[in-house]
């Protein structure tokens, strides 16, 4: 038997010691994560190796900011147990850095805390750090403050660009470089930009953001994804090329194939569903079409990535736009159809997906995690009021300007302009007659006269007429982003609000009062405690209504839907869950449980036009009226 003596002085030292090599053992006998760093994920031959073996990628991507931090883990273990070996995840430029100055990686942006979370549930990585990302977000994840810049020229070596990227990334890529594959951390890839060449061709452009990546310590596997346009002229030397695609084409394949023989194939986005925009229906893309899909794919030998395995949310002013054939504003769902809804319920297609997935594991799945209670609360009753009039004291400014600017160049938030919401221009008129706008509201504009709404200009909606009165009258424009577009060839002109001269009897308009109205948690925060007013009978619009959702117990999830109001924004517990419109598709919001007090919840709608001053509360998702893709 050895009998240890240690000294009193020498115990601290020594209970760390054992408590370190406790750790160490520990998780070499239960960690998934092999012991041996110097290989990697590797793409030198037809099929991929991993730390030396054969290796197939079962990926599943899931964005960290469209999904509440309490339910990171709920649903990277469903993830787990479908099968799914591998998590892919992009970086949204614009919610880490709002401002130039001001950088963000706290609660559910704690990006750090995220892949360490995937590492617990024994899953790798492939990081999607842009700083181009699409992604349906307000302008493809890019900040709106590039667009100060009047001779920006986003995704190329525009030096205005790659200053502002080589900032961003001072900042990114030491947080996520330890947490590479060869520094015992999950990140077995890194995704240089995305779908480049699409919409933007910078032939030195994409050896800048390889070698920004690389300088900066990135030494994993680099890859490039491609949708059939791009797959000759979208790539760079040194990084895989990989696909994104619905159906399965042969040609795609082949030339992929010519371009970069004896390397593995993967389908970096196979889309599982699609993204819905207002106006139309939801869309759906039919289980049996879809898992077909993937069974071709992996007979094939392919490795594959789900876009979307889990959307979530678009919470706040998140969601973007498409360009083409012309305008149109994303909703706030993400639900993607993808195998996992909005609210994280099991679908017909994560089941098919698990069967499928099973065939490559030499163990059984993890059993699938319990389901979250969805709960349908009593209604809302709105009973206070405040108009938008009487909200603009809470707001910073007003500013004063002889010609429209847009909101990016508002000078607020510290000279860095306003992203996203409404932005109120306000200007005197002495006349009736014809207020044309041309193509200078981006992108819907409620026009008043004295506070007396008179019309909406929008794209198809360029002219209004205004009523003779007397005297100086105030004309009063409330102009929404609805989203910047986040994909196409005009990713450099997506400026909102006045973006130009709006003329009365074709005479421009001068001398603006502008508010802006961003909608903030302070702002909110401050609009609980202004001198809001009873309910009148016949409340004035745009206004803001106030209600509480009493609950006891636990909070569950719930969805908001708003009968008889048109459209506008929810807000409970000041987290604005983003836009409700009446045109659909999307008729209700997610409301998850984490986001609700026990007992009282403030409840604060802003409505545009008319509303029944009741919110009902659900215990199921309603998407809208459902088209398969075609």
């Amino acid at each position: 038997m050895v009998v240890f003596t240690i000294r009193k002085t020498h115990r601290t030292k020594w209970a760390l010691f054992c408590l370190s090599l406790f750790v160490v053992i520990t998780y070499r006998c239960f960690s998934t994560v092999p012991v041996s760093r110097k290989v990697g994920l590797s793409a030198n031959s037809s099929q991929f190796t991993f730390n030396g073996e054969p290796f197939r990628i079962l990926g599943g991507s899931i964005h960290y900011f469209r999904v509440p931090r309490a339910y990171w883990r709920d649903r990277l273990m469903k993830m787990k147990a479908c099968g799914i070996n591998t998590l892919t995840t992009s970086v949204p430029w614009n919610l880490h850095q709002p401002q130039r100055k001001i950088f963000n990686f706290d609660m559910e942006l704690d990006l750090e805390a995220y892949i360490n979370l995937a590492a617990e549930m024994g899953l790798w990585v492939i990081l999607r750090p842009g700083p181009y990302i699409s992604s349906e977000l307000d302008l493809g994840g890019l900040p709106s403050w590039l667009l100060q810049d009047d001779n920006m020229k986003l995704r190329t070596t525009y030096h205005g660009f790659t200053e502002a990227v080589e900032i961003f990334w001072n900042k990114l890529i030491p947080k996520v470089v330890p947490l590479q594959f060869k520094n015992g951390g999950p990140i077995i890839a890194v995704q240089v930009e995305n779908e480049y060449g699409s919409f933007a061709k910078d032939d030195d452009y994409m050896p800048f953001i390889k070698e920004a990546l690389q300088s900066r310590g990135i030494s994993e596997l680099l890859l490039t994804s491609h949708n059939h346009n791009t797959i000759k002229s979208g790539g760079v030397e040194g990084a895989l090329r990989s696909l994104k695609l619905q159906k399965l084409n042969q040609r795609d394949i082949q030339n992929l194939n010519i371009i970069q023989p004896n390397r593995p194939t993967i389908v970096m986005d196979y889309c599982t569903g699609w993204y819905d925009v207002w106006g139309e229906l939801h869309h759906v893309l039919p289980p049996e079409d879809a898992i077909s899909t993937v069974i071709q794919i992996l007979r094939l030998g392919m490795s594959i990535n789900l876009y979307m395995f889990h959307g979530g949310s678009s919470f706040g002013f998140m969601s973007g736009g498409v360009a083409e054939p012309y305008y149109k504003a994303l909703v706030t769902s993400y639900d993607y159809d993808a195998p996992l809804s909005e609210a994280g319920e099991y679908t017909q297609k994560y089941h098919l997906l698990r069967n499928v997935f099973t065939e490559f594991h030499s163990k059984s799945l993890p059993e699938m995690p319990n389901l979250q209670h969805k709960q349908a609360y009593e209604q809302v009753i709105m009973y206070q009021h405040m108009s938008l009039w009487d909200a603009l004291t809470f707001t910073e400014g007003p500013f004063q300007s002889h010609v429209p600017i847009s909101m990016e160049n508002i000078p607020t938030n510290n000279m860095n302009g306003q992203s996203y919401g409404y932005t109120l221009y306000e200007t005197t008129i002495t006349t009736g007659g014809l207020l044309t706008s041309g193509d200078n509201v981006k992108d819907r504009a409620t026009v008043f006269v004295n506070k007396d709404y008179i019309g909406i200009f929008k794209r198809q909606n360029l002219k209004l007429d205004i009523p003779d009165g007397e005297g100086q009258r105030t004309l009063s424009l409330l102009v929404e982003n609805c989203g910047r577009v986040n994909r196409g060839r005009n990713l450099d002109k997506q400026r909102k609000g006045l973006v130009g001269d709006i003329f009365l009897n074709n005479i421009p308009l001068r001398d603006f009062t502008i508010y802006s109205l961003e909608m903030k948690p302070d702002f909110i925060s401050n609009l609980y405690q202004a001198p809001w007013k009873e309910l009148p009978i016949r409340p004035s619009f745009p206004s803001f209504f106030m209600g509480q959702l009493s609950t006891y117990g636990y909070s569950f999830d719930t969805f908001v839907k708003l009968p008889g109001w048109v459209k506008g924004v929810v807000f409970i517990n000041g987290i604005n869950l983003g836009r409700y419109w009446s045109i659909g598709p999307q008729q209700t919001l997610y409301v998850p449980g984490p986001l609700i007090n026990r007992r009282v919840n403030h409840v604060i709608v802003f409505e545009e036009q008319e509303c029944d001053y009741i919110l009902n509360f659900l215990d199921t998702a309603d998407l809208g009226m459902e088209q398969d893709i075609q």
